[in-house]
């Protein structure tokens, strides 16, 4: 397999999850601005859509969309936990945790990366993450994980999303308990050893 990934994006997450669970895999930077591959191919041609996950299996299909990725890889091997079995209530809520970081955290904080968006705009931007991370604060007093007491596939996601914050000036210590979750997931080796790869 080939994950295609950029420092600093969502393509982040599948990583996690590859050294999650062990699987052999080789990473094919990209670069964001160019559009072109480490090895000098044009990433449009693997990815149409343009951005970074990408993930190409031995039989040349390509599977794109971090959320649709990390369940595939989850479930290539499903002893390590890291998603409950396909069609099981578990599983649901799995998918309503990855839709909600999807539309609501990763949709919410990734138009402030446009520095040249009015004030205003961005304000409005501001104030509904705000309210996105209380209900994430309320959740964390709760449990270690978005799921209970278990990493899952949905913690790649958001600690993904919420590494982003820095550049948006934002302190995850406004929110206490999603400060020590987020901590607790980068102290993961597998998180670790993601992050020396892609320096």
């Amino acid at each position: 397999m080939k994950l295609y990934f950029a420092p600093h994006t969502c393509s982040f997450s599948p990583h996690i999850v590859l050294r999650e669970l062990g699987l052999t895999y080789e990473l094919v930077r990209v670069d964001n601005q160019t559009k072109l591959t480490a090895d000098g191919r044009d990433f449009r041609s693997i990815n149409p859509k343009g951005y970074v996950a990408a993930l190409e299996l031995e039989n040349g299909e390509v599977l794109t969309e971090g959320v649709a990725i990390v369940q595939y890889l989850a479930d290539l091997k499903p002893s390590a936990g890291l998603a409950p079995p396909p069609g099981s209530w578990q599983r649901v809520r799995l998918q309503e945790w990855l839709n909600f970081i999807g539309s609501e955290i990763h949709a919410g904080a990734a138009p402030l990366f446009n520095r040249t968006m009015p004030e205003a705009a961005t304000a409005i931007f501001r104030d509904k993450l705000q309210k996105r991370m209380t209900f994430l604060q309320h959740t964390l007093q709760q449990q270690d994980y978005l799921m209970g007491d278990k990493f899952t596939v949905a913690d790649a996601y958001l600690y993904t999303v919420l590494g982003w914050f820095a550049f948006f000036d934002i302190s995850l210590d406004n929110w206490p308990a999603v400060a020590a979750y987020s901590h607790r997931i980068a102290a993961r080796p597998s998180v670790q050893a993601a992050m020396q790869a892609e320096a």
